[in-house]
């Protein structure tokens, strides 16, 4: 019998369109011979669609169109539910029709950005309990958010660049506090971001006062918390993919993205060539760098995965202050563009074989998760212990 994987992306975050490009080069890579592929797209407004017209790229030029050609679906918040419901039965209310359109035995999410690759998507396949692949919940949620990730990370021993942190209303209402504390505590030039979001949206940088404001008011069109961080300025990019878990834990071969301005912007990485997603922008593969550095990257992006309690596949993004070869973890990515596929073939891995890893860790860990101890079969409310007058002491307590 073949395993009916249900494929998600899309979603509503900046990420979207990213989102299906990595998906449907992730579907064209399962064997058909071991998987049943259910690909289920949600819209920008939240809905989920599922159908053969998603297959197809071009049908998302026009999303009217796409959404006549495709069937809205649900799943239920009811643990070992499994299932794909239709939303609407065209028959009416009396249908005969099957409300179930697929039991799916896996989730794989290829949801970039917010509300989807922040835990958000992750606990609702949690609840369910459906098996899923990549991050669980909580490491979703510290690697998506960028300083939550260099809390831990600096706590933990891992290099990361010096940074301050504010939030939108803080920034609103004590800006002048703000700025004076990027000028004494790190210096001009510095890089701007929102907190929880990726491919470079709302990123800029800064090199005086005016520029800094220019740039905090535009990440706060993203994101309720704004980080900024000290710039180095003689910088080298270099990326490692990690896959695996916490437990064990491979490493790809490292890339060097090719920029044309400070960093890689999104244009830069989305918009090159006939291919699409991040094997579209320019890189050397191998990066160009001694065996010792890159020997010591993929340690630091070993570690990064494994202190954040990752799984299935990520990127982690670092830099080289080539100026005294100090080098910094800058981000990691739980759901990587492209699942960072292009760098697994690089390391001896085809597509394929990477989807099947994914798979077999997905299935791994709720074996190892259905082990553990969530509840007790007892119940106290029949046991007497510890009720009495609770319920007219909290009755007093709320008259009062």
């Amino acid at each position: 019998m073949k395993t009916k994987v249900g494929v998600f992306f899309g979603g509503r975050s900046v990420e979207h369109e990213i989102s299906v490009i990595s998906a449907l080069q992730a579907i064209n890579a399962f064997n058909s011979d071991k998987y049943e592929v259910i690909p289920v797209y949600i819209s920008k407004q939240g809905k989920w669609f599922t159908g053969p017209a998603l297959l197809e790229i071009s049908n998302y030029k026009d999303m009217a169109g796409l959404e006549n050609k495709v069937e809205e679906v649900y799943v239920r918040p009811i643990y070992g539910d499994y299932k794909l419901y239709r939303s609407k039965s065209k028959g009416g209310l009396f249908s005969k029709k099957d409300p179930v359109v697929a039991d799916l035995h896996l989730a794989f999410p290829v949801l970039h950005g917010s509300h989807g690759e922040d835990g958000m998507f992750q606990g609702v396949l949690e609840t369910i309990g459906i098996p899923f692949v990549g991050c669980d919940t909580l490491s979703s949620a510290n690697g998506m958010d960028k300083i939550t990730m260099k809390m831990i990370l600096r706590e933990s021993g891992i290099p990361v660049v010096d940074y301050i942190w504010f939030t939108d209303r803080e920034w609103l209402s004590n800006r002048e506090a703000i700025d004076k504390r990027v000028e004494e505590e790190l210096g001009y030039p510095v890089i701007v971001k929102p907190a929880n979001l990726g491919s470079s949206v709302g990123i800029s940088k800064a090199s005086d006062r005016k520029s800094l404001d220019s740039a905090i008011e535009n990440a706060i069109r993203f994101s309720s918390r704004i980080i900024v961080e000290h710039m180095v300025q003689d910088m080298m990019e270099i990326n490692c993919s990690v896959l695996g878990d916490a437990d064990h834990r491979d490493c790809s071969v490292c890339e060097e993205p090719i920029k044309e301005k400070d960093f890689l912007t999104y244009d830069e990485k989305y918009g090159g060539g006939e291919k699409s997603g991040m094997q579209a922008s320019q890189k050397k593969i191998p990066a160009d760098i001694p065996e010792k550095t890159s020997d010591k990257i993929q340690k630091l992006a070993s570690e990064t995965f494994r202190v954040l309690a990752c799984n299935g596949v990520s990127r982690i993004d670092f830099m080289i202050d080539k100026g005294n070869g100090d080098i910094f973890v800058n981000e990691i990515n739980t759901i990587p563009g492209s699942l960072s596929y292009y760098l697994w073939e690089e390391s001896g891995i085809s597509f394929s074989e990477l989807i099947d890893r994914l798979v077999s860790l997905a299935l791994k860990r709720k074996r190892d998760t259905d082990r553990k101890t969530y509840s007790y079969d007892t119940n106290i409310f029949t046991m007497g212990g510890g009720l009495k007058g609770g319920l007219k002491n909290g009755a007093k307590a709320a008259r009062h």
